[in-house]
């Protein structure tokens, strides 16, 4: 059986001094010798020789005082050193710090990368103009020299012609001179300028090559904080693991909140089943050849008896398990993590997501990077059939403008633009799926299957005609937790494509008259809907019925709140274009005038 080692205590040898060291006593106490692990791990941890770097951030976390009291062992401590976390979530949180600190520094180096990317570019055509401009010169300087060459020595040297018995043909014999010398001069400059082509192409080469090697070297360091987190991923206890997936999540409505936390026992659940038979994941590179597997691990087969590349199987007890590479866990467990987080065109995390971000995200975390677009994930990633479809897969629909990680039993975890949130769903009909672990193809995947027609991004569904219910994510007007939504302005907060589409309008705004814009109201709860109906019973919305409830709903000031102003006229051209408009009863001559109410769509 594939096992991980003891957990059982080892000494720590202490570290011999180099050869010719002297030891720096003076009277002074020696220093307490570094216990941090050096960052090379072996793939088979001991259980209590992991030492984890505990860099964590509370405002990035989320951490009250009382979480963080609970990582501190008890008991003295050196001054000035941090105690280390024992206990599984104090692990779980160090293990996430460290990889979220790994992925903010990488996705850092991606803008360097792209800067370096586009100078190279820049660089490449100064280099092929400067190629061009040299070709041009050097014809220009063979015609000349050629045409010279060939020409007869008295056209070359009109003087040679000139007779003093003729002296009537003297002044066509000093034209022709004058023409001679002429063309001489400009086959000159024609050198001269070939010269100067050749200097700004030597210099157009220089400079590409120093662009290629700034982009090696930011290359480098990418690909170093990637090996990073994959030696951090490759140390992660089981256990750990099975914890990392339950932190952060958010809350959903009452159907999908079961959806959700069902499956996230039934992966704690097999995490534990592995634990407790001490089967440790393996990275995927010891995975990668079903002939060449560890010890204790035997090739997963499909239906048809087929090897299943970049998994195992392993005995726990007397069943048999699978066995996906650490990479694989840490990556599922840390998109389970997000359950709960609000949709939001392109978002990357941590606070909200679309799909292809939740993906991209989730396996940065776990040493790969992806990229951010489902259709390009799909496109870059490696095929496989939906016969040795496994755990960790990413699956696409609707043509590859969806996707979600594979969870078993038929499940994928996404952000769905349809539940304006991150669940748990069933996959899709003709869904197909790539395996992040497994060489990238060579070629390009063809698209796959169309899916469900009309829906956009993420499973967004088809644009509807007319005024719709604003009610969405199954919760009640007023009832939305904060933490399903994201903030437009400092006491505000829409749902999150909402709150893009407020961004984008915000800017807009800002770029036609200078100033930010003016906001009084957004999403309005049901106790502050009670409110404000007390307050003006005339103006406000009956509580639970007003758009504002679903998050929906702006009040705008500024200018905008005046009917005839040039800030609601610059509103009633504008607002469309970002999914803002003006419901009929609000508009001037409505049935009660608000020019300052304006609603993401039209809301029944």
């Amino acid at each position: 059986m594939y096992k991980s080692r003891t957990s059982a205590g080892r000494p720590t040898a202490r570290r011999r001094p180099a050869p010719g060291a002297r030891s720096r006593t003076n009277g002074t106490r020696r220093r307490k010798a570094s216990t941090r692990r050096s960052p090379v791990r072996h793939w088979l941890p001991a259980a209590d020789g992991r030492r984890w770097r505990v860099r964590l951030s509370l405002a990035a976390l989320g951490l009250v005082l009382p979480v963080l009291a609970g990582l501190v062992a008890p008991g003295a401590q050196v001054p000035g050193t941090a105690a280390e976390p024992t206990d599984t979530t104090g692990l779980a949180l160090a293990a996430q710090s460290a990889m979220l600190d790994a992925a903010a520094r990488y996705r850092g180096l991606e803008q360097s990368l792209a800067t370096r990317q586009a100078e190279l570019a820049a660089a490449r055509a100064a280099e092929q103009s400067a190629q061009q401009l040299l070709a041009a010169a050097r014809a220009t300087v063979g015609t000349g020299a050629a045409a010279l060459y060939r020409s007869p020595v008295e056209a070359r040297t009109p003087l040679v012609t000139l007779d003093v018995h003729a002296a009537d043909t003297t002044s066509d014999v000093l034209y022709l001179t004058a023409i001679a010398e002429r063309a001489a001069q400009d086959l000159e400059v024609d050198v001269v300028r070939a010269e100067r082509a050749a200097v700004d192409l030597a210099l157009a080469t220089r400079r590409v090559a120093m662009a290629e090697a700034a982009l090696a070297a930011v290359q480098a360091q990418a690909d170093a904080v990637l090996d990073e987190v994959r030696a951090e991923v490759g140390g992660l206890r089981t256990d750990v693991a099975a914890q990392l997936a339950a932190l952060g999540t958010g809350r959903a409505a009452a159907a999908q909140q079961d959806v959700n936390q069902h499956a996230l026992r039934r992966w704690q659940d097999h995490l534990t089943q592995l634990a407790l038979a001490d089967i440790v994941s393996p990275p995927a590179a010891a995975l990668a050849d079903p002939a060449a597997l560890p010890a204790g691990l035997s090739p997963a087969l499909d239906g048809a008896g087929q090897p299943v590349p970049g998994i195992a199987w392993a005995v726990a007890g007397n069943r048999p398990v699978t066995v996906l590479p650490a990479e694989t866990v840490a990556a599922v467990s840390s998109a389970l993590a997000q359950l709960g987080k609000p949709y939001m065109p392109g978002g990357t995390g941590p606070d909200a997501y679309d799909c292809g971000g939740l993906a991209a995200t989730a396996w940065l975390l776990a040493g790969y990077a992806i990229p951010t677009a489902s259709g390009d994930q799909w496109t870059h990633g490696a095929a496989v059939p939906l016969a040795q479809l496994q755990v960790g897969d990413l699956v696409f629909a609707d043509g590859g403008s969806d996707v979600g990680i594979y969870l078993g039993e038929g499940q994928v975890v996404a952000a769905s633009a349809a539940g304006y949130q991150v669940g748990v769903r069933p996959v899709a009909d003709g869904a197909a799926a790539v395996r992040v672990t497994l060489p990238a193809p060579a070629q390009p995947n063809a698209a796959p299957p169309g899916g469900t027609a009309g829906r956009g991004a993420c499973g967004a569904p088809p644009a509807p005609v007319g005024p719709v219910s604003p009610a969405w994510g199954g919760w009640s007007n007023g009832r939305i937790p904060t933490t399903a939504l994201c903030a437009i302005a400092r006491g505000h907060a829409l749902r999150c494509d909402a709150a893009a589409g407020y961004a984008a309008l915000a800017d807009a705004y800002r770029a036609a008259f200078g100033s930010p814009l003016c906001i009084t109201d957004s999403y309005r709860s049901l106790s502050a809907q009670v409110t404000a109906f007390r307050a003006k019973p005339e103006l406000a919305a009956v509580p639970g019925t007003s758009n504002h409830g679903w998050a929906l709903a702006v009040d705008l000031c500024g200018g905008i709140n005046v009917a005839g102003t040039v800030q609601s006229a610059w509103m009633a051209a504008n607002a469309g274009r970002f999914g803002f408009v003006q419901p009929d009863w609000a508009r001037p001559g409505g049935e009660k005038p608000e020019p300052w109410h304006w609603e993401f769509g039209h809301l029944a």
